[in-house]
């Protein structure tokens, strides 16, 4: 990878869109080298994105390959603006999404109000059917009723409608022919039937996850046609790929039918770039840590594999079931605020004090000390970010700091800052832990790869606290997820429940389900363009032992002769996940899924041939590390002169645009082929 100017060779672009940047990655297919561009993200995303290719000097009729990560989903759910929206369901379960599981977000707190469900009680409306447990019709559609709900939506001007049956994820008859009537009343209307989108069994879950689909349906289905206008009046005119939560990419056009699946979109693709840059590094097993101004999004990578949870939200009690990159996102950004409690123990977040005012360091207003403000005073951060576009003032900084901190707890600035920080890196810990010790994986079998604006300078000393043994910096940290979305491919999971105890499992049907899925997986990657050649299918299966209600999904090879390697993975993963097994005790299958792949051109990166020169520090500057009783001066180095095979040797700072690199004392740093930065943790 180089940050040096793009040929007018053919070049791949990726995307993503942030809160507060637009994030550009541009490969040069030939060459492999990749470079950055950075823009304000604008009130509508894609005139920031447009000028984000612009800014990376790349000419639409060039890109051969666009890829996009989008937090636009995220934003609808969080501030509910989409378009008004109806719900039909069974008579008797219109408050399914309301009553939720009866459980809190925190238990104990009773005053604590839940959000509302996405769509208002007056806008749920029940019809008369019903089918029975097995898929056997009890109730057939009562069609008069239907005609009158389709009126009454029509009459309302609402064209976006969930139909959420109970069992229908049996038989989807009933929902099926209330979409027909209700199209035949509203030829334009949008309607997402619980038995396309998530046909399980559990009417909370699925339904939940029809109506989150429904409402940012016209959403998402109108930015991605606009967008595909726009780059096609630019001259782009392969398919705009959108990043999912699942790691994959869809097409503009199954974005629109799939919409819930971009709730997610934005961290899976930190997720994707941290295992990537592992890999790269010759690491299979890695902790992706994406620490940016607000909060750090943490993943576990384990063999090459991300962790992929099938249950997650963006508001708690509203499950979105569409399989989801796992990813704990806590409030710990280099914006983070710290603050002292009724106790009088210090805390750091997870309110932040945003990009307006900022840090206290940044002159526009904050007055609160932040993660950035004790980093400035203890020297780790310059007086100058972003190649000296934003000035830092570290006597503001250590106001902050002493106002804030020092004076209310007796300490010295120093001592207050390191305080400020050791908070804030035991926060991050926490949550490496309970995505890796929690899961039964040993962080001490792992790389952590540290990535966002601020992660390179936590990096090291959470690995030391975590007894990781190294960690990866790339090339590009401020803008690593957006190389995650040059990463992937066209991805569907299609599932299909399947109760049955493992030993009434006839192999014969289980097979003959699993090609059914594989047909589906088959036509929705046709309905994308990918050809035959292109496509990859992965079994699992989901297995619990009888009476639980939580399941472990297994890979299954095809075709299926035997269920006796998978129920010795279950067992063997049981056991790992949670702490104990018991291979005699009866076991059941729960669900069956298809993950349908279709294979994209995969990007070759640029390698650099190693040098013996060794690195030449740019400066100097006085930091204050965990590890000594005082300040040190310290030589401070230019990412941007170091070449592969150079190596620094702690205590020393590596700038660059996007990020700064603390090298604690005691610790190596060396580049690898690809510009990586690994450093090497000494463990006790």
């Amino acid at each position: 990878m180089s940050t040096t100017e793009v040929s007018k060779d053919a070049v791949r672009v990726a995307c993503d869109v942030g809160g507060t940047f637009t994030d550009i990655c541009v490969l040069n297919e030939l060459t492999g080298r990749m470079h950055v561009a950075k823009v304000p993200t604008t009130p509508d995303p894609i005139e920031g994105v447009l000028a984000g290719i612009d800014a990376g000097g790349v000419a639409l009729k060039d890109i051969v390959l666009f890829s996009h990560g989008t937090t636009l989903a995220t934003n609808a759910l969080i501030t509910r603006r989409f378009p008004p929206a109806v719900m039909i369901t069974t008579k008797g379960f219109r408050d399914t999404i309301e009553i939720r599981r009866g459980n809190r977000d925190d238990l104990w707190d009773t005053y604590k109000e839940m959000a509302k469900p996405y769509i208002r009680r007056r806008d749920r409306l029940v019809v008369s059917e019903r089918i029975d447990y097995s898929g056997r019709m009890v109730t057939p559609l009562d069609e008069a009723e239907a005609a009158d709900l389709a009126r009454i939506v029509k009459k309302r001007g609402v064209k976006t409608v969930a139909i959420c049956f109970a069992n229908a994820f049996i038989n989807p008859e009933n929902e099926r022919r209330m979409r027909d009537i209700l199209a035949r009343e509203i030829p334009d209307a949008t309607i997402s039937l619980s038995s396309d989108i998530m046909p399980e069994i559990f009417e909370h879950e699925r339904f939940s996850t029809t109506v989150a689909n429904a409402v940012l349906a016209p959403v998402v289905g109108s930015y991605a046609r606009r967008l595909e206008g726009r780059m096609k009046e630019g001259g782009y005119h392969e398919d705009v790929l959108l990043l999912h939560s699942g790691g994959g990419v869809m097409t503009a056009k199954t974005a629109e039918q799939f919409a819930a699946r971009l709730s997610a979109s934005g961290i899976a693709a930190g997720a994707i770039a941290s295992r990537f840059v592992a890999e790269h590094a010759g690491f299979k097993n890695s902790i992706g840590l994406d620490m940016g101004g607000t909060s750090t999004d943490v993943s576990l990578c384990d063999n090459g594999n991300l962790r992929v949870t099938k249950e997650w939200y963006v508001e708690y009690g509203y499950p979105i079931c569409f399989p989801s990159i796992e990813v704990l996102t806590i409030g710990a950004g280099g914006g983070s605020l710290a603050w002292i409690d009724a106790a009088k123990s210090l805390r750091n977040g997870p309110q932040s004090a945003g990009s307006t005012p900022g840090p206290a360091c940044y002159g526009r207003g904050g007055s609160n000390p932040t993660n950035c403000d004790a980093n400035v005073v203890l020297g780790r951060l310059s007086d100058n970010l972003a190649g000296g576009k934003v000035l830092l003032d570290k006597a503001l900084a250590t106001a902050a700091i002493t106002g804030g901190v020092a004076d209310p707890l007796g300490m010295s600035v120093e001592e207050a800052a390191l305080a400020v920080l050791k908070v804030a890196n035991a926060n991050m810990a926490d949550a490496v832990r309970l995505l890796s010790i929690r899961r039964g994986y040993d962080p001490r079998d792992f790389a952590l790869v540290a990535f966002g604006g601020a992660g390179p300078l936590h990096g090291a000393a959470l690995a030391k606290d975590l007894s990781i043994p190294v960690v990866l910096v790339p090339p590009n940290p401020g803008v690593t997820s957006a190389l995650g979305c040059l990463l992937v491919d066209i991805q569907h999971d299609v599932t299909q429940m399947y109760l049955s105890k493992v030993e009434d499992v006839a192999i014969d049907d289980l097979e003959t389900t699993f090609r059914a899925l594989e047909i589906e997986g088959r036509e929705r990657l046709k309905n994308e363009g990918v050809g035959d050649d292109r496509m990859v299918f992965q079994r699992k299966i989901d297995m619990r032992y009888l009476g639980q209600w939580r399941a472990l999904s297994i890979p299954l090879s095809a075709p299926i002769t035997s269920l006796d390697e998978a129920i010795a993975s279950f067992h063997h993963e049981h056991g790992r996940e949670h702490n104990y097994s018991r291979p005699g005790a009866p076991v059941e299958i729960y669900r069956v899924s298809v993950i349908a792949t279709g294979l994209t051109p995969q990007a070759s990166f640029a390698e650099f041939d190693l040098t013996d020169a060794p690195a030449v520090a740019v400066g100097s500057r006085s930091v204050r590390f965990d590890e000594l009783p005082e300040a040190v001066e310290t030589p401070v180095y230019d990412r941007g002169a170091l070449q592969a095979g150079m190596k620094v040797a702690g205590p020393a700072v590596i700038d660059q645009l996007d990020s700064t690199i603390l090298v604690p004392p005691g610790v190596t740093a060396e580049v690898d082929r690809s510009l990586t930065i690994v450093m090497r943790i000494p463990l006790a």
